[in-house]
């Protein structure tokens, strides 16, 4: 298993591309493993015959572990000999059935509840017992039910060849778990947390992630805060007169991020991340844009903002949200840049203040338009007002400089011809 993402140590494998028996070429997909924040293609390294796969889906591979044997055609046969050569374990399980490619991903997984039980993946656990290690067989499909359900394999007791657990029996192990009442807790310890109650939802591996990466970074970067207003009248009109002949509808969203990019090139010293050893001036404006996907909050970067026209940024925020929400971006996706753009005006939040997203050195909180009264020219007027607050890492820039760079995104969006000239 390569190292997919930086400082991963282990994946879960979600599906092989390739059946047993099949070829496949030097940088072809093989397979798609899960990180804690995407999902990503794994490329073969050589060209050659999927000869066995070695890891199940639904199987946590460790980086660096062996997933699968590759070789010639004419070593079709000679498996377990290859292996014992190569001092891998050969009782690997088998190929599980390939994905059909003219189904949707949920039903190419399990089109019926027969399909999900044909006994071709088998996935082996190991349960302590008071003499040897039992083996126990369960389908892909069961074991990721019964996980939705908090519940394992252990718990269940397999219908299926050999004891092997199908569909049908963690279908009715949860519902017997279901209907069973809770089991009367015991008193806890006077030293110990009282027991909450409610629903547990357990955690994913994604909101798992966010937390430690949130965490270390209130923990460990040295936050400050700027606020400005800026007036939108005019970029509110200007956005209606480019929505009348645009072939997509630019959002107030895409004018944000687009004059984020302009403003480091205005202040080019704000594009820049902080290291152990140095800081890293950056050679392009990417901005990352907040997600609340279906899945969890992702930040996927849309590159070289500087040269991009606004169909174009609308396009690529468009397209990275909705995979996003399928759990299809790519690692390579969510890294980079030096700020974030994280907008909550749509639900109507006025202001707020976010938190960096490491290695990055600012991001800009965006909150919703709305009119007020203001002074101009010693009159009082009324005005479309849009709150934004820059989160910065002080270690990268000090205040001064985030002045002006905030001073100069304040200009771009209360002059908005300057977004397309």
């Amino acid at each position: 298993m390569p190292e997919v993402a930086a400082g991963a140590t282990e994946v879960v494998l979600s599906e092989w591309l390739v059946v047993e028996g099949a070829e496949a070429s030097a940088g072809e997909p093989v397979a798609v493993v899960e990180t804690d924040k995407a999902t990503v293609e794994v490329e073969s390294d050589a060209s050659g015959v999927l000869l066995r796969a070695l890891v199940s889906p639904g199987a946590v591979v460790a980086v660096g572990a062996p997933m699968a044997l590759v070789g010639a055609r004419a070593d079709v046969g000679e498996e377990d000999r290859l292996l014992a050569e190569l001092g891998v374990e050969a009782s690997a399980p088998e190929q599980p059935a390939a994905p059909r490619r003219d189904l949707p991903a949920e039903e190419a997984e399990s089109p019926t509840p027969e399909a999900a039980e044909v006994p071709t993946a088998p996935d082996p656990v190991e349960t302590p017992s008071s003499t040897a290690p039992r083996r126990i067989f369960i389908s892909p499909l069961a074991r990721k039910l019964l996980k939705q359900a908090g519940l394992g394999p252990e718990d269940v007791r397999g219908t299926g060849p050999h004891g092997r657990i199908t569909r049908r029996d963690a279908d009715a192990a949860i519902a017997a778990h279901r209907e069973a009442p809770a089991p009367t807790a015991p008193a806890p310890a006077p030293s110990s947390a009282p027991e909450v109650a409610g629903e547990r939802e357990p955690h994913t591996r994604l909101r798992r992630a966010v937390a430690a990466r949130l965490t270390q970074s209130k923990r460990d970067v040295p936050h400050f805060y700027l606020k400005r207003t800026a007036l939108i009248d005019d970029l509110l009109a200007f956005r209606a007169q480019v929505n009348a002949h645009a072939p997509v509808k630019i959002s107030v969203n895409d004018l944000v991020v687009r004059a984020v990019g302009l403003a480091h090139v205005a202040v080019p010293e704000v594009n820049a991340i902080w290291t152990e050893d140095a800081t890293v001036r950056l050679p392009s404006v990417d901005v990352a844009v907040a997600v609340a996907s279906e899945r969890g909050l992702v930040t996927p970067v849309v590159r070289d903002v500087q040269d991009r026209t606004l169909t174009s940024i609308s396009s690529a925020v468009r397209d990275l949200a909705t995979r996003a929400d399928a759990g299809r971006l790519q690692q390579s996706e969510l890294e980079g840049g030096s700020i974030t753009v994280t907008n909550l005006g749509m639900y109507g939040v006025e202001e707020f203040a976010a938190i960096i997203n490491p290695p990055q050195s600012c991001i800009l909180a965006v909150g919703a338009g709305r009119q007020a009264p203001v002074v101009r020219d010693g009159e009082l007027a009324v005005a479309t007002q849009l709150g934004l607050v820059l989160s910065v890492d002080h270690r990268v820039i000090d205040g001064a400089l985030a002045a002006r760079w905030l001073g100069a995104l304040v200009e771009l969006l209360e002059q908005p011809v300057r977004l397309v000239v």
